[in-house]
């Protein structure tokens, strides 16, 4: 086994439309950056006045976006209604996998959001060029990392922020340097951020502590159409809590590493990168919540992943052209502390590389229309080592049968997955412009989903309480989408709606398992230790559907004020049975009432979640009920150089639960019974100081 591893909104920006013009040298706080693009628009925000740690939390203001929280800091993408592999997540352009199995340290957590300078949701059908296997959309984050000069002068540049927040205790300290010339740049980079258990309106939410730390060091090198950047971080996570899954985060250790060379030329442009990514992650179900009463249950796990990946990409006149491929190798070793006879070997370097290439023309026929095509093709190839756990070992017949059987098959697999793109804009006026797409899209089984041989919760964070066992011989999923829409923007209004419908051939799906020994071991466990774990689940090809429609809109009511918003409406259901997909944002919608002037601004945010009925019956979900929070913030520029921001969220402390927060698994919180959903968190004041120069 190997050892190593458009539509573009930023989802900050739905936050606030602080876009008056900044100062000659010096940014607004909340200035929005809005440059439009044939069928897309970009926004770009580097701040915001929050110190929430968790990035993905800010997808809840991104149209068709959301994110499922297990917890702090474990958010997970979601993107109508697609979520986890699906999504195509970025770090500054590199893919990193996820070091433990149910997906503690998710990929935005590798941009934690102060350090963020923009966060892009890719609308709708993503281009081939955006990535691999797209099957869910795309969302590229890129933190700071300091700019070139405009001269040979030296410039020193740089910014320091520090913050808290009432809910947790939360504290939030980072600092950022440059010194660049027009032609060279170094960047410095540091964090320390850390939390207390959450209230919320009746308790505390336990254990929902955090602590992490990154650091980051990098050097560019530019000479005339050629920019060569080297990037190393270093992320340390501590104690954190994730009351969704079976265990909490005792440390996760990642070192990044990235180098890049583009060239940009009159006619014909090269983006090239290669990046690496080792990680290492210990979890327990003992050290931050109440250890089980029997010595025999306590659980350590310790995991890894060695990922490395690159991408070439040309572009000339109308044609783009790319090679892109990764690499992720993984283990995960279960331990006992009371007993060292005890052992697991959950996954054994279980390796998946995937290697792409994909041409796309951009056909501009007269004015205002335009096609763009692309076809991408991604060669998948899968294995693992053999894997034992002390069960096996010692006679139990259901983990002999499960180990021997997962041993004896052929682990070695491959998938030749086909995409294809095919969208049109059509610009039928000044402030009218329509968009149809159609696609292919593929996805190969994760890891998880192939090698996962013991009934178990490794499931990359679905935290739906069932065990799982998982299937070497599963087929890609196939997803065809159609998508129609348009954009409306006359002079103070701008508003964009999309519908959409995916029809997806061999989704992966956790179904009722009809493998005996898995049945029969999970049946043994809960006689020999009091449990009544549900019978286990296998991944398995099904078929589904997700359909929807989103908007997101914005009315600049004067040069002060102004109003902007998202909606939200996905389906995800089986077509091979009459049932609802798991664990799918239910409708929901973003309102922002903004003032903003050159020295202050303020702005009052309503978020609105309806009922979610449309449930999973396979996955024993409950439904839950809708709410609606409120948020003031604002922020006031003291001097050219100083910025305070301020909040409060839930203003109302409103008792809710959001119903992608998951289910309580801690035994032992008086304020919320195991098996019950998670609360959102109560009202939480907060303020953060800026200082740049």
């Amino acid at each position: 086994m190997g050892s190593r591893n458009a539509f573009l909104v930023s989802a900050t920006c739905m936050a606030l439309a602080f876009n008056h013009q900044a100062t000659a040298d010096h940014e607004e706080i909340e200035e929005v950056v809005v440059v439009a693009e044939q069928d897309k628009r970009i926004f770009e925000l580097a701040e915001t006045v929050d110190i929430v740690p968790d990035s993905a939390a800010l997808l809840k203001k991104a149209v068709g976006a959301n994110v499922i929280s297990n917890g702090p800091l474990t958010g997970i993408a979601q993107y109508r209604g697609m979520s986890r592999f699906r999504v195509n997540t970025q770090i500054n352009g590199a893919v990193i996998s996820a070091g433990g199995p149910n997906w503690m340290d998710p990929p935005l957590s590798y941009a934690p959001a102060a350090h963020l300078e923009s966060l892009e949701v890719f609308r709708g059908i993503s281009s081939v060029s955006a990535g691999q296997e797209t099957i869910g959309g795309v969302i590229r984050a890129n933190t700071w990392r300091g700019e070139f000069g405009d001269s040979n002068d030296t410039r020193f540049s740089g910014r320091v922020r520090t913050g808290t927040q009432s809910v947790d205790q939360g504290r939030l300290l980072s600092a950022a340097a440059s010194v660049a010339s027009e032609s060279q740049l170094l960047h410095v980079s540091a964090l320390i951020e850390s939390g207390d258990d959450a209230e919320f309106a009746d308790g505390d939410v336990t254990p929902t502590e955090y602590e992490r730390e990154r650091y980051d060091i990098g050097f560019g090198y530019r000479s005339g159409a050629h920019t060569v950047r080297f990037d190393v971080g270093r992320v340390e996570t501590g104690d954190a809590g994730t009351p969704a899954l079976p265990m909490d985060i005792e440390y996760i250790d990642s070192d990044l590493f990235s180098f890049s060379w583009d060239y940009e030329g009159e006619d014909f442009s090269l983006k090239s990168l290669v990046h690496v990514s080792e990680i290492d992650h210990g979890m327990t179900n003992y050290h931050l919540r109440s250890a089980p009463m029997a010595a025999g249950m306590w659980r350590r796990n310790v995991t890894g992943s060695d990922n490395w990946g690159f991408a070439f990409i040309t572009k000339a006149g109308p044609w783009t052209f790319g090679i892109d491929g990764n690499e992720e190798v993984h283990f995960s070793d279960i331990s006992n502390p009371n007993n060292p006879m005890f052992f697991v070997t959950n996954f054994n370097d279980a390796e998946r590389r995937i290697l792409g290439a994909f041409v796309e023309r951009e056909q501009v026929f007269g004015e205002g229309l335009i096609l763009e095509l692309g076809i991408r093709y991604n060669h998948v190839s899968m294995d693992s080592d053999p894997v034992n756990a002390t069960p096996a070992m010692m006679g139990m017949p259901p983990a002999v049968a499960l180990r021997d059987g997962f041993n004896s098959s052929d682990l070695s697999q491959t998938d030749s997955n086909l995409d294809w793109v095919v969208k049109l804009n059509y610009a039928a006026g000044s402030a009218l412009d329509y968009y149809a797409g159609v696609s292919r899209k593929t996805r190969s089984p994760a890891y998880q989903e192939r090698y996962l041989w013991l009934p178990l919760q490794a499931t990359a964070g679905l935290a739906d309480g069932r065990t799982y066992t998982g299937n070497p011989f599963l087929d890609p999923e196939v997803a065809h989408e159609v998508e129609f829409g348009f954009d409306w923007h006359p002079e103070r209004l701008s508003i964009a709606p999309r519908i959409f419908y995916r029809d997806v051939e061999d989704y992966i799906q956790g179904t009722v398992s009809t493998n005996a020994p898995a049945v029969m071991f999970v049946q043994m466990m809960n006689m020999m230790n009091g449990t009544s774990n549900a019978p286990p689940l296998e991944f398995s090809n099904v078929d589904a559907t997700f359909y929807g429609f989103d908007v997101d809109w914005s009315y600049e009511l004067n040069d002060n004020w102004s109003l902007e918003g998202v909606f939200n409406l996905v389906r995800g259901e089986r077509d091979d049975i009459s049932d609802d997909l798991y664990r799918v944002a239910p409708p929901n919608a973003f309102v922002g009432l903004n003032y903003a002037s050159q020295r202050w601004g303020m702005s009052l945010e309503t978020f609105l979640y309806d009922d979610q009925d449309n449930v999973s019956s396979t996955n024993s979900e409950t439904p839950s009920s809708g709410y609606a929070i409120f948020n003031l913030k604002g922020f006031l520029n003291v001097t050219d150089d100083l910025k305070l921001g301020f909040g409060v969220d839930n203003i109302g402390d409103r008792d809710y639960a959001d119903h992608l927060g998951g289910i309580n698994r801690v035994r032992g919180n008086p304020d919320i019974a195991t098996g019950e959903r998670l609360p959102g968190y109560g009202r939480s004041f907060y303020a953060r100081l800026d200082y740049q120069w």
